[in-house]
């Protein structure tokens, strides 16, 4: 089950054909789909999270917190900052539902183990954003 609310920012959407992607992509990659909880913020709630569980006092868009005990079912919360995808979308030039997307996935890539701290990790992390980007359409 994957579900999602607003916190301290007005964001709505269509979750449906976006949850059904998230779990495609979650069953390719060899898990199995638990239970996803995306919870939408601005900056300074993310800022406060980050602060308070991270000790981070950093703007970041994205923090993921596993909550299954079971390595193979990829459940959790995934904190996304709006303010931020938004802004990296043009910073990097692209547009934002598809920074959404990658955001998005990226949250579930860290639950099943891929990190990005290193320029090794960072790349094997695109790639599996960019796999999974491809199946969006599909």
């Amino acid at each position: 089950m994957i579900k999602y609310q607003s916190v301290n920012i007005d964001f709505r959407l269509d979750f449906k054909k976006l949850a059904k992607w998230i779990k495609k992509v979650i069953i390719l990659e060899g898990y199995e789909p638990g239970e996803l909880f995306y919870i939408f913020c601005d900056d300074s709630y993310l800022l406060e999270i980050n602060n308070k569980f991270l000790q981070h006092n950093t703007y970041t868009d994205i923090i993921t917190f596993p909550s299954s005990s079971n390595q193979r079912i990829i459940s959790g919360e995934i904190y996304i900052s709006i303010q931020r995808v938004r802004e990296n979308a043009n910073l990097l030039s692209t547009d934002f539902e598809d920074e959404f997307a990658r955001v998005l996935i990226h949250g579930v890539l860290h639950m099943m183990g891929y990190d990005d701290h290193s320029d090794e990790q960072r790349k094997i992390m695109r790639s599996k954003e960019d796999k999974s980007l491809s199946l969006r359409l599909l």
